[in-house]
């Protein structure tokens, strides 16, 4: 008789998104409380320099705290980390913690930083619920991540549903997996992380 898996109690959350990104970033991160019990982790496709301001214009808008990731940091509850534009963000776990691996290995799918870097990375860490959402954004980057982070059953997902997308690629590339748990408008992407956590 197998037992079915218990939820884990730490989380983590994981959002991928290209063009139209910034506008949906702050829809969603504006309504997340800063006393969130997870860390937010983004991949916004963006040159160098850009995602600096993009992550202290948010910072300004937001409860929770918005920064640009730094190498080697140490994730936090209530605290959003961007990656730098023209850079990989991978997570790798350091004992209890979440720790920041800022590299500047070949693009994937054409993009650095990718989301399934990213994803990829998260794929390795044990004993922490994933929830992971794939916004608006042209191409696939996130669907292959993703099929590798719903092979563990603690992970659920969710894609921006077309009506709401500036460009519907990567979350309509992610739900032709059949392995998005949520597909809901751009307005209700918090509210549907706050339910799951």
């Amino acid at each position: 008789m197998f037992l079915k898996k218990e939820p884990s109690n730490k989380k983590i959350i994981c959002i991928g998104t290209s063009t139209g990104g910034p506008r949906a970033l702050q829809a969603v991160l504006t309504k997340l409380p800063k006393d969130l019990r997870a860390p937010v982790v983004i991949v916004q496709h963006m040159p160098p320099k850009f995602t600096s301001s993009l992550a202290n214009r948010l910072d300004s808008l937001c409860e929770l705290s918005v920064k640009e990731a730094e190498n080697g940091e140490i994730l936090k509850p209530g605290t959003a980390y961007i990656a730098p534009g023209g850079r990989h963000m991978t997570l790798i776990q350091n004992n209890v913690d979440l720790k920041i691996k800022i590299m500047d290995t070949s693009p994937v799918n054409g993009h650095r930083p990718s989301v399934d870097v990213l994803f990829d990375s998260l794929c390795r860490i044990n004993n922490i619920q994933k929830i992971a959402v794939i916004m608006t954004g042209m191409g696939s980057d996130g669907t292959a991540g993703l099929v590798q982070l719903k092979k563990d059953e603690d992970t659920v997902a969710i894609a921006e549903s077309q009506e709401s997308c500036i460009v519907y690629g990567m979350p309509k590339s992610a739900i032709e997996t059949n392995l998005v748990d949520y597909v809901v408008r751009l307005d209700e992407i918090a509210t549907k992380i706050l339910k799951i956590m």
